[in-house]
């Protein structure tokens, strides 16, 4: 009955590791495409404009810096979900494969080993990159989109302190 339960529990756990190596792909690409998109924009900015469409929300806006850090929070959701699932999802790719590696140990099936240590690692130490990736973007994006919230406070102040 043990050995029918673990291989039921094994089964329903290697469900699991194709999609998470799946997510791995696209979240390592995701955090790519974003290293672009910022390199992009660090470009943009040593040209001088650090205006982003916070600003052009700002202008349809009342100054309320509740929705504007609201408005911040939701554009670097994915960001943030990616650099902290993305671990996860690589444990996740990590642990299933040292099942069969732990067999083929005592089996002393070397290939067998190779094979599972092969894919566990590399899950996840691509796993690690993209959200290793994704944290260090999300934090310089979360830095430019709150100095560029800071201008917009003051700009919109200006007026009201100049009529007194």
């Amino acid at each position: 009955m043990t050995n029918n339960l673990e291989a039921f529990l094994y089964q329903l756990s290697s469900i699991f590791l194709w999609p998470a190596l799946v997510l791995i792909i696209i979240a390592l690409a995701y955090s790519i495409f974003s290293l672009g998109l910022l390199i992009m924009d660090t470009w943009f900015r040593r040209q001088g404009n650090k205006r982003t469409k916070l600003s052009d929300y700002a202008q349809n806006k009342s100054l309320i810096t509740d929705d504007f850090e609201l408005w911040i929070v939701r554009r670097l959701e994915l960001l943030r979900l990616t650099s902290r699932i993305t671990p996860l999802l690589g444990l996740v790719a990590t642990l299933i494969p040292m099942g069969p590696a732990l067999l083929a140990l005592a089996e002393s099936d070397t290939a067998t080993i190779g094979q599972s240590m092969v894919m566990a690692f590399s899950g996840v130490t691509l796993a690690l990159i993209a959200a290793s990736l994704s944290f260090w973007i999300l934090n310089i994006r979360r830095r430019w989109l709150f100095e560029e919230l800071r201008l917009i406070e003051i700009e919109q102040q200006i007026p009201v302190s100049g009529a007194l």
